[in-house]
C-alpha cells in the first residue's frame, strides 16, 4: 500500500507543471491594410464654344433704294432752295452770297437729276413739295430774323449737306441704277465744297 501511495504521489508531482502552464493565446489576425481610395478623375474642361461675333453691315446694306434716294436728294435740294430764297429775303449779309450759290447749284442739280430719270426711264417718282420735317424747319425759319435765324440757317445748312454728301456718296458707290449711279458721283463733288462752305457760316 505505501507502494501505491508513493506511485501516485509520483504522478501527481509529474503532472502538476503540465497543468499550470496557461495556454498560449491565440494569436489574432493580422488587420487588412486600409483600402486605398482611387481619386475621382477630374471633370476635362470643356471650354464653352465661342458665340461668333455679329456680322457687321455690309456697305450694300445701307445703301439706299433708287426710289428712296432720289426722294431724299430731291427734298433736300428743294430745300437747300427755298430757304436760302428765305435768307435773300430776310436781307442776311453775312449769308447772302452763299444763299445765292445754294439756289443756282441746287436748281442745276434738280434739274439734272430729273433729266437722267426721264431718260433713262426710271421708274420713280420725284416729289413736288418738302416732307412735314422739312417744312417744320423752313416755317421755323420764317418766324425767326436777325442773328437767331442766321445760326439756325447756318446749323440746319450744315447738316442738310452732311447728310447730302453721305446719301450721294453710299448711292454713288453701291447704288443699283447706274445712270443714277454716275449722276450721284458727279454731284458730290459739288455737295462736299457747299458742305465745306457751309461749316464756314456764322
Amino acid at each position: 500500500m505505501n507502494r501505491a501511495h508513493l506511485l501516485a504521489g509520483a504522478l501527481a508531482f509529474l503532472a502538476a507543471p503540465a497543468l499550470g502552464q496557461t495556454p498560449p493565446a491565440p494569436t489574432a489576425p493580422a488587420p487588412n491594410p486600409p483600402a486605398q481610395s482611387t481619386p475621382a478623375p477630374a471633370p476635362s474642361a470643356t471650354p464653352a464654344p465661342a458665340t461668333p461675333a455679329p456680322a457687321a453691315p455690309s456697305a450694300a446694306s445701307n445703301t439706299p433704294s433708287t426710289a428712296d434716294f432720289v426722294n431724299k436728294a430731291a427734298i433736300s435740294g428743294m430745300f437747300e432752295i427755298q430757304s436760302s430764297e428765305l435768307a435773300l429775303r430776310k436781307h442776311v449779309r453775312s449769308d447772302r452770297q452763299f444763299a445765292e450759290h445754294m439756289i443756282r447749284d441746287h436748281r442745276r442739280l434738280a434739274a439734272q437729276l430729273a433729266r437722267v430719270i426721264r431718260v433713262n426711264h426710271v421708274d420713280v417718282q420725284i416729289p413736288s413739295k418738302l416732307d412735314d420735317e422739312h417744312q417744320k424747319m423752313l416755317d421755323q425759319l420764317r418766324g425767326e430774323s436777325g442773328q437767331t435765324f442766321e445760326k439756325d440757317y447756318a446749323q440746319m445748312q450744315q447738316q442738310g449737306h452732311q447728310d447730302a454728301v453721305a446719301l450721294f456718296q453710299s448711292y454713288s458707290q453701291n447704288g443699283d441704277n447706274p445712270a443714277l449711279k454716275n449722276a450721284a458721283a458727279k454731284a458730290l463733288p459739288i455737295l462736299q465744297d457747299h458742305l465745306a462752305m457751309a461749316q464756314k457760316l456764322s
